[in-house]
């Protein structure tokens, strides 16, 4: 009888097309093959074929499925001299197996045989495959498993749709679990990743991955330059090298501590970006991110301010029953400071290891008493805290020894007066000296002149004038 035949694939969304019409008569009924396996281990199968009729080479087809919506195979010819052992290698353990087996012959082919197997052991887990585009071209694949031996070899299967994953994918080898894969730039690709040696194991689940195009490539190298008190200075660089015009980014600024955000856009060309960041706070925390205008992929990273300085000269003085600190204003050293936030005082007990909260001030003094005697006491003074004690300053810190609170100003004064005595006294004493002996040198002087005057005088004493004669020198001879 002659038969014609025509295939169409039903689908969710209709029929589709048709395809051409074969004719096939039926000459003589033939026996199906006889398959039996002769060994199964873990990992391979071996089996042996045989026919009543002259036959021409087999055609064994092994099916598996490792989930509901995908059925693999593989093909196998099996030409004359190879009918009595075949060996099907590389399969995984614990995995049913479906084989199909015709044999060709001169007349036709004969009925197909089908039988199933087990190989032995457990099925392995399936792996878990993460990917990440890195650039325009290049992919990042992560794998995961349980208990991996070191001799596995794993393989990464990508393609731009599910019917070229499972027919005709692109494939990477390798023995590590993490690779990176080069691909067409802009476009959007399947993945998924299983062992390929020494067995080949059950897939991963597919991961989608849309590659970046150049105008949503994230800024390059942002960091921080310099940061102050109120300000910080930003650098990056463009996605991309040498820019054919500006390019208009965004900086998008998050106060993590009042939870407030700002934004600022800069436009240039340059090749090297710099943006002067201002009106941040002191000692605050912010989260800052640059991308390119209406583009999603962005640059971040935390950045930190500088606190407010301590404040300078902390002092104490010593009263009767209470002491005193004194500081001067953060407002001379910084312009911003306002004065109505005040200042907060601490205290650390050397004795009994605990830091206390005094209390705060608007003033740059504070007063306190109930000190205990014996104890030594570390004052710290700082800019007044905000924000639950987020936003702080840093503090000055000074040591009391209560012991000796009572004499410290006057011993430090008496060891100054002391100092300066020791220093004082030996000069004048010295003075007083070299002054002394000059006094006695010139009277010594002065009296031996009176005497030699004198004699002079009165050799030269005329007693019958009453008078003493003194010649000019002009008479004397020589």
């Amino acid at each position: 009888m002659l038969y014609r035949f025509r295939v169409a694939a039903v689908t969710s969304r209709g029929v589709g097309n048709w395809t051409e019409i074969k004719s096939i008569t039926p000459q003589k009924a033939l026996p199906p093959p006889v398959v039996k396996a002769t060994n199964i281990s873990s990992d391979s199968m071996s089996f042996s074929l045989s026919s009543q009729t002259e036959t021409k080479y087999y055609i064994v087809i092994v099916y598996w499925q490792f989930d509901s919506h995908v059925k693999e195979s593989h093909t196998y010819n099996i030409t004359q001299g190879e009918f009595k052992a075949l060996p099907a290698t590389n399969l995984t353990a614990g995995t049913v197996y479906e084989m199909a087996v015709w044999a060709h012959t001169s007349i036709g082919d004969s009925p197909t045989t089908l039988s199933h197997y087990q190989t032995r052991g457990t099925q392995p887990e399936r792996p878990l495959l993460k990917v990440k585009a890195l650039n325009q071209t290049a992919v990042e694949c992560s794998i995961s498993i349980d208990s991996a031996p070191l001799t596995k070899v794993y393989g990464v299967f990508y393609a731009t749709s599910f019917l070229d994953l499972y027919r005709s994918p692109h494939q990477v080898q390798s023995t590590s679990l993490s690779l990176s894969v080069t691909v067409d730039s802009d476009e959007q690709y399947l993945f998924l990743a299983r062992v390929v040696s020494p067995f080949l194991g059950p897939p991963s689940d597919y991961a989608v991955v849309k590659m970046i195009p150049d105008e949503r490539l994230p800024p390059r190298n942002l960091h921080r330059v310099r940061v102050g008190k109120t300000q910080a200075l930003l650098k990056w660089q463009p996605p991309f090298d040498t820019p054919d015009g500006p390019l208009t980014y965004v900086i998008h600024v998050k106060d993590v501590i009042r939870k407030g955000e700002r934004d600022y856009k800069l436009t240039t060309k340059n090749n090297t970006v710099e943006y002067l960041l201002r009106g941040l706070e002191s000692g605050g925390r912010y989260s800052v991110s640059v991308r390119l205008r209406n583009m999603t992929k962005e640059a971040s990273f935390t950045l930190n301010t500088v606190p407010l300085p301590a404040p300078e000269a902390l002092k104490i003085l010593t009263e009767n029953d209470h002491v005193f600190l004194f500081w001067k204003s953060l407002a001379v050293q910084e312009k911003g400071f306002n004065e109505s936030r005040g200042y907060e005082v601490h205290v650390f007990d050397s004795v009994t290891k605990q830091t206390a909260y005094l209390g705060n001030t608007t003033e740059t003094y504070f007063r306190i008493s109930s000190l205990l005697v014996g104890h030594n006491y570390t004052f710290s003074v700082q800019a007044r805290c905000l924000l639950g004690g987020q936003l702080c300053g840093e503090p000055a810190l000074l040591l009391y020894n209560q012991h000796c609170s009572g004499s410290r100003e006057a011993s430090h004064r008496d060891n100054h007066s002391r100092d300066m005595a020791s220093v004082v006294v030996p000069v004048l004493f010295l003075l007083v000296v070299v002054v002394g002996s000059g006094l006695v040198a010139l009277y010594i002087r002065h009296r031996r002149l009176q005497n030699n005057f004198t004699a002079f005088a009165n050799s030269h004493y005329n007693s019958r004038l009453g008078s003493a004669i003194f010649s000019s020198g002009d008479e004397l001879g020589n």
